[in-house]
């Protein structure tokens, strides 16, 4: 549990940062709605590079990891901006006092989105990659699952719902 989340499939990045790492100050890549679940996705860069690194990333050129973050039984959706790049959000997360809910609060520069979800949040599509002078992340991908490495060397386009809808 870390600010108020369950984190389910979190070991992977528990196991390179000792805890997982803190989710204050994060770079939105993307949001993904679906109404089934009803779940929001937000694939996102962490906030720093762990120093233990698995075997998959050694002797790689890689400065960033990037995970969705999927929230399952979402309820109050607000979306009042999104202007991408988003270049740096605050992720806030308040208990609600109901059934392990919470609420969630991101904001920054082109950026203002609230929901609540269940606290239980499913991690996913970890990977690591060189981050271009521009910010950009069109660089090869090198994911930890087996599954993801075999499927794909790069982000695949938003349209890719069993990459961006599913975990």
């Amino acid at each position: 549990m870390i600010d108020n989340l369950a984190l389910l499939n979190a070991d992977a990045l528990v196991a390179m940062y000792g805890d997982f790492p803190p989710l204050g100050n994060l770079r939105l890549r993307s949001l993904s709605m679906d109404w089934r679940g009803p779940t929001v996705t937000l694939r996102v860069d962490l906030p720093n590079f762990p120093a233990v690194v698995p075997q998959e990333w050694e002797g790689k050129e890689v400065d960033t990891v990037q995970c969705h973050l999927q929230f399952l039984a979402v309820e109050d959706l607000s979306l009042t901006e999104w202007e991408p790049p988003v270049p740096c959000v605050a992720m806030q997360v308040q208990p609600l006092n109901e059934n392990r809910r919470i609420r969630v609060g991101m904001t920054g520069v082109g950026l203002g989105l609230g929901f609540t979800s269940s606290a239980s949040v499913v991690v996913g599509h970890v990977s690591a990659f060189k981050t271009a002078p521009d910010g950009a992340d069109g660089s090869r991908h090198f994911f930890l699952k087996k599954l993801d490495r075999m499927r794909y060397e790069s982000i695949p386009a938003t349209e890719e719902k069993t990459f961006h809808g599913r975990i």
